[in-house]
């Protein structure tokens, strides 16, 4: 079985922009294109996905009318995730040698607005407050606060690093470091989680072109191998945003059996990951998501955030390019955004935001509603 590697990334700059968000992933398909060294032309697959800006698929008016299969995806916030998945799965399967992955999104300003119908949920669900995506996050990170001993102040070290990370990131959306004492300080959304703790809506596009080993060669001498790619939709008895029900067992979330099972294809542990991306939308996730992916256990985030370990000089560095945190979230494009991140790290190119140990191993994790966990194991 084919051998998957990354041979091309490219992304434009996430936050708010005069130009659609179509115009923004044909940039960045074109940016990784370059990177690779290649035409559109050499592209035999393509899977794609917007939330709100547009079927990827028409990309094609713009990139080059070659006939190439070009599928559109759509799994929430892992819509970049479910993509790449596609294009690893497709190569894998020897349906091409050549892949192309493009994420992009263009979201009104203010919160998500989802309708309970397109959900499969009844109206009462949105009248109840439960559809507002801040009111669950600060309830599912209250009542894990209350279990494992994590304070508001650990909450505000996570959102502080993403900031201070996305001001070295010049593609990043929030370039303006904040103290913890500032974000613990800005207006409470949903009790414990205040303005700045929350990521917000936003516009941005990512490609990735990847490649059958056997071929990478012809693009790069030094390709980004995708050791594994795995998704997992949720579990009987987890508690997830858009789900309507909660058993009196409690479940794992998808999380747990996401980055289990792409641990275990990629022959790899957390132990030996040299860097990480989890999903943050809201602070809370990110200390929650590290557990769930097996590189703490459950309260120990405490001692390990304060500690230092996942800043950029630690021993985890942990969104390392801000995170949804400081880049905001364009649904289409945010999964592939941390795996773009991960290649630039490993690659070492990332200026300012360089980790300072060596990196070989990376992971990536992107959590959608309403319960869809996607992994990622890369090196080099």
């Amino acid at each position: 079985m084919s051998d998957v590697a990354i041979v091309g990334v490219g992304m434009h700059p996430f936050g708010r922009h005069d130009i659609s968000g179509m115009e923004q992933g044909a940039f960045a398909a074109r940016a990784a294109l370059a990177d690779a060294g290649a035409q559109w032309s050499d592209v035999q697959y393509a899977f794609g996905g917007s939330a709100a800006a547009g079927n990827a698929d028409t990309l094609v008016s713009t990139l080059g009318l070659t006939g190439v299969p070009f599928i559109n995806v759509s799994n929430g916030c892992a819509t970049g995730g479910s993509a790449l998945i596609s294009a690893y799965n497709a190569i894998k399967a020897g349906a091409a040698d050549v892949v192309m992955v493009i994420g992009f999104d263009k979201h009104p300003r203010g919160a998500f607005d989802p309708q309970p119908s397109d959900y499969g949920i009844g109206d009462w669900y949105g009248q109840t407050g439960m559809m507002l995506t801040t009111q669950f996050f600060g309830m599912k990170i209250q009542r894990y606060m209350h279990e494992f001993g994590i304070t508001r102040e650990t909450l505000a070290k996570v959102a502080a690093k993403a900031f201070h990370n996305g001001s070295l990131n010049p593609n990043a959306w929030r370039r303006a470091p904040m103290t913890e004492e500032q974000i613990l300080e800005s207006t409470m959304i949903a009790n414990p989680l205040t303005q700045y703790m929350f990521c917000s809506p936003g516009e941005g596009g990512v490609g990735l072109v990847l490649a059958n080993t056997d071929v990478a060669s012809k693009f790069t001498d030094k390709p980004v191998l995708l050791r594994s790619a795995v998704l997992r939709s949720r579990p009987f008895g987890s508690f997830e945003v858009f789900n309507p029900s909660l058993a009196d067992q409690r479940g794992n979330s998808p999380s747990v059996a996401a980055a289990k099972a792409a641990f275990e294809q990629a022959g790899v542990g957390p132990d030996e990951v040299d860097v990480v991306q989890v999903q943050d939308t809201e602070s809370g996730a990110e200390v929650m998501h590290l557990a769930e992916c097996g590189f703490i256990e459950d309260g120990g985030q405490e001692d390990l955030i304060r500690s230092g370990a996942t800043q950029l000089d630690g021993s985890l560095p942990v969104n390392t390019d801000g995170g949804c945190l400081a880049n905001g979230e364009p649904i289409g494009a945010s999964g592939l955004r941390q795996v773009y991140e991960s290649v630039v790290q490993l690659r070492r190119q990332g200026g300012a935001r360089q980790v300072k140990n060596e990196v070989k191993t990376a992971f990536t994790h992107v959590y959608g509603a309403p319960g869809i966990s996607a992994c990622t194991v890369l090196s080099v």
